[in-house]
């Protein structure tokens, strides 16, 4: 009997170890009681300016099945993203923490952003289209075809200051029946340019890679997209020339290593770049690099983060999209305009 009760323990006490080392990831959600908040990281000193001590890492919804393309509605002080294998556009209140849905059905949308006139503006997965959603609340299809061929499936999308759209294309939607339908490519994966004044649409990048996240430096001199075909992932920059309307100059800003999977970010005022993370326990969050590539900080979630995207009414509230979830921190900085 002592021999058997001796076992017991030690079997119990070796599922405690085992419980212990589990990673924060794979736990359940536990707010941070403690300033500052251990799920924010300085991976360099440079980091250090833009943390608030009193800070934490708050969970404001939950439930989701794939949440995506995060957009701040200053106006109606929410935050709308995509819950898209739910084929809705999801709404969060500031002021109550309400969450409801503001969408359904969406066309299984990914990417949101709005347009210098304060219109939403999404990427739509399975109806293959950007649209704009007008002040009445009617919806504008902008771009549905390229020649005369279906778009594959509008992905992540930023409007510059000269109101042209920017999105990419990649197959992602057309891949499966879980974020759209499948359906046969018939146009390249391109990044392209749409002046929505003309309705004239031009390819700007991709073609020869699939591409994803897409953002402009503060100054719109430079254009970031990821490159997800690479293995693993990277981060391309290239210089916009020709008054705006087109991109040069292809280069690789972040090489990302094995495990490191970027998909949607946005840009900071000082030219920082907050980039969703994954796709490990150790990778899981928000990562963070300066202007010239260097990484500097990390947040720690425990799921993988999608997107993201500035707001509250100083825009420097940072909204993280997860996997099932949406967090939020306050940053000692501001989102770049028009993102």
């Amino acid at each position: 009997m002592e021999t058997t009760r001796r076992g017991m323990m030690a079997a119990a006490g070796a599922a405690a170890a085992m419980v212990a080392a589990v990673p924060r990831a794979f736990a359940a959600w536990e707010p941070s009681e403690r300033y500052p908040d251990p799920a924010i990281q300085s991976l360099d000193p440079a980091f250090n300016k833009y943390r608030i001590a009193q800070s934490t890492v708050e969970r404001i919804a939950t439930g989701c099945r794939w949440n995506e393309g995060p957009v701040y509605m200053g106006d109606w002080r929410c935050l709308l993203w995509s819950d898209i294998p739910n084929n809705r556009i999801m709404r969060w209140d500031e002021e109550t923490a309400r969450v409801s849905v503001y969408r359904k059905p969406s066309n299984m949308a990914n990417g949101n952003t709005r347009d210098r006139q304060g219109r939403l503006v999404t990427c739509e997965h399975d109806a293959r289209r950007v649209t704009r959603t007008e002040y009445d609340g009617t919806i504008t299809v902008l771009m549905d075809k390229f020649d005369g061929k279906p778009l594959n499936s509008p992905n992540d999308i930023v409007v510059k200051s000269d109101d042209s759209i920017w999105f990419s294309d990649p197959p992602f939607g057309i891949l499966g029946n879980y974020e759209g339908h499948v359906a046969t490519p018939e146009l390249p994966t391109n990044v392209y340019r749409l002046d929505p004044k003309s309705g004239q649409a031009t390819v700007v990048a991709g073609g020869d890679y699939r591409p994803n996240g897409i953002a402009f430096s503060p100054d719109e001199s430079k254009c970031y997209i990821v490159n997800a075909s690479a293995t693993p992932r990277e981060i391309l920059v290239y210089d916009v020339t020709d008054n705006g309307t087109k991109l040069a100059n292809k280069r690789v800003f972040i090489a990302c290593q094995p495990g490191e999977t970027p998909d949607g970010y946005r840009v900071d005022v000082d030219g920082n770049l907050w980039c969703g993370w994954g796709m490990s326990p150790q990778q899981d969050g928000v990562k963070v690099f300066d202007s010239t590539g260097k990484p500097i900080g990390f947040i720690t979630l425990p799921e993988r983060s999608a997107n993201l995207c500035f707001g509250g009414p100083k825009r420097n509230r940072l909204f993280m999209a997860a996997s099932h979830s949406v967090y939020s921190l306050y940053v000692n900085t501001q989102g770049a305009k028009g993102g």
